[in-house]
């Protein structure tokens, strides 16, 4: 594969403003609405030949992944932030929004012959969740070295390709920028060791109730043992 950058213009300086880099994925998420319950179609003694078809009600397609709505919500907050991702060659109607809405591509890179990630996530009636979702473009995120950002003074490692986030992390920590390790749904990647890793290496650490017991689980850490490490 083949990487290259797709960066828009730079601000009137030339170079990016003290800003917070954004480690993480760009995505398409299609989210669609099924009017029914799964479980009216799913027969349970039938698991070993699973085929179902949901018919669905609604569709919407959203420019998504973690690295483009943190991005995002910065942005709508007047900070500046570079969100660094590697993207595929259908990253076009992405770009020409993150372009009206003010967000940098300057740390985006594109890799030919492949997608951009994509998740598809199906809802029913009781707020049950079905989703896939293609890494694509995702899981070359550590061929897009830290180093391609200027005045970086803060970032954030989040779900991404495996090898990018060991990467990002450890760049960081080299370079002593101060970052905030955020597993989320990248979480069941990684055990004992990379955890550690990690955890010594961030200044911060975010996780939702169920990530903190994984956390927990694979590392044998209170929280008080945590704390002793960011």
């Amino acid at each position: 594969m083949v990487g290259q950058s797709i960066s828009n213009c730079p601000d009137s300086s030339g170079r990016d403003a003290a800003a917070a880099l954004i480690c993480g994925s760009m995505a398409y998420d299609s989210i669609m609405v099924f009017d029914d319950h799964f479980k009216n179609h799913i027969l349970p003694d039938k698991l070993d030949i699973l085929n179902v078809s949901f018919l669905i009600s609604g569709m919407r397609r959203e420019f998504g992944g973690c690295a483009g709505n943190i991005a995002y919500g910065l942005t709508l907050l007047g900070d500046p932030a570079l969100p660094m991702a590697t993207v595929g060659s259908d990253f076009f109607s992405y770009a020409d929004w993150m372009d009206t809405n003010g967000i940098t591509r300057r740390c985006l890179k594109s890799i030919d012959d492949t997608l951009t990630a994509q998740a598809f996530i199906i809802t029913d009636l009781d707020d049950n969740q079905i989703t896939t979702f293609y890494p694509g473009a995702m899981t070359f995120s550590h061929g897009n070295p830290i180093d391609t950002a200027e005045n970086v003074v803060l970032s954030i490692v989040s779900p991404d390709g495996r090898d990018g986030m060991v990467q990002h992390a450890a760049d960081l920590a080299e370079r002593s920028i101060p970052f905030l390790f955020d597993p989320g749904q990248g979480m069941p990647m990684f055990y004992k060791d990379d955890l550690n890793t990690f955890l010594e290496q961030a200044t911060w650490v975010a996780v939702n109730g169920y990530e903190w017991e994984m956390l927990r689980e694979r590392t044998g850490f209170s929280v008080a043992q945590v704390l002793e490490r960011v």
